[in-house]
């Protein structure tokens, strides 16, 4: 009988102690991979993540063709040989895909969980470590995303926003459905400019998360906006921001919205901010398709995507003379060397910068 000190996801709550199986193996196995789930929800990770952790092991079980009490650092290299070559996923991917096996390799190590001992009793052998520092990728950067991948400068910030409103403009007059949805859409894209937000984030908004700000009276109700799924670090609820307003054009196209084009979608008890035709909450892929089209349809690097909206808004922030410090608050980087890696300034404003700096040296040395 499993005992009142072991923890969840334990052996002996996984199986029947001493039992004899019919198919040991393919049982412990199973049990391995439902005790890891076990315990990870026991950390309250998100269910998502946790099914693709153990469809991850699965994977790297069938590619070695071995059970885990059997797996050798060999298998790792081969199935790491196997993502690069073959499957030519970003380094990032890899090193996802090998953090999971790592952990999962912890988790059976772990004495409170009681799985050497159980196939050692069973099978004769235990699971070891088989990621190591010499077969596994390293993060090396803080940013490992495609080196294209950049911020909308402000002209093409301003073209997309243009096209944003030919397009309601185009809807309107033909009188199809579509123009509520593309005045939603556009409003959607400059509130992602004007707060840098991330799509997740814009989608999740409600209306009541626009708040007064005491310091800023002049923008109403609008001075303010409560970020409250802000991006989550393993293991943690979502996190929470306040984003102050400093783009007070942006106050009037929210408004506009609120007031007089989200009430003409019905639905007028649901929370969302920005509502389908259905009554349904905006999804992050329809607003990353959204954007895909009018990018495409303007011809703007392929490299572009929704985020690109929130690097324009470090970037030109940061331009504009606002403190580091306080941009890297409003778009919640608890480094500021994350939000340095968003930034991506102009060539004029480096130009100005260095002339400041020469004409404040010409200015000493006389």
């Amino acid at each position: 009988m499993a005992r009142d000190a072991d923890p969840e996801g334990s052996a002996r709550l996984e199986l029947v102690f001493g039992a004899v199986l019919l198919h040991p193996e393919d049982t412990v196995f199973e049990a391995m991979r439902t005790g890891w789930a076990r315990q990870q929800r026991s950390r309250r990770l998100q269910e998502r993540g946790i099914k693709a952790a153990v469809a991850r092991v699965e994977e790297f079980a069938k590619s070695t063709g071995e059970y885990p009490w059997n797996w050798q650092a060999a298998h790792m290299d081969e199935w790491s040989s196997h993502l690069i070559a073959e499957r030519g996923l970003a380094s990032s991917t890899i090193r996802a895909y090998q953090t999971t096996i790592r952990q999962f390799c912890d988790y059976l190590l772990h004495p409170s969980y009681r799985w050497v001992e159980e196939c050692e009793a069973r099978f004769g052998t235990h699971p070891v470590q088989i990621c190591h520092e010499w077969n596994t990728a390293s993060h090396l950067a803080d940013y490992e995303g495609g080196p294209g991948r950049r911020p909308l400068t402000r002209e093409e910030t301003q073209l997309f926003f243009d096209y944003c409103d030919e397009r309601v403009e185009i809807a309107a007059k033909s009188g199809r459905k579509g123009a509520l949805t593309a005045y939603r859409d556009a409003t959607v894209f400059k509130t992602m400019y004007a707060w840098g937000l991330r799509r997740t984030e814009a989608s999740k908004l409600d209306v009541v998360d626009f708040h007064r700000n005491p310091k800023a009276r002049e923008l109403g109700r609008f001075g303010m906006l409560q970020v409250r799924y802000g991006k989550r670090t393993r293991g943690s609820a979502p996190r929470r921001r306040d984003v102050l307003t400093v783009m007070p054009w942006a106050v009037e196209v929210v408004k506009d919205y609120v007031i007089n084009i989200r009430p003409r979608f019905g639905f007028p008890s649901h929370p969302a901010l920005w509502l389908t035709e259905r009554g349904g909450r905006l999804r992050p892929r329809e607003i990353n398709n959204r954007f895909e089209e009018y990018r495409d349809a303007l011809g703007l690097d392929p490299e572009l995507v929704p985020h690109s909206l929130r690097h324009a808004y470090v970037t030109h922030q940061i331009e504009d003379g606002a403190d580091p410090q306080f941009v890297q608050r409003q778009v919640g980087h608890d480094y500021a060397s994350s939000t340095a890696i968003y930034t991506s300034v102009s060539g004029d404003f480096m130009n100005t910068m260095m002339r400041q700096a020469l004409d404040r040296a010409f200015t000493e040395e006389a």
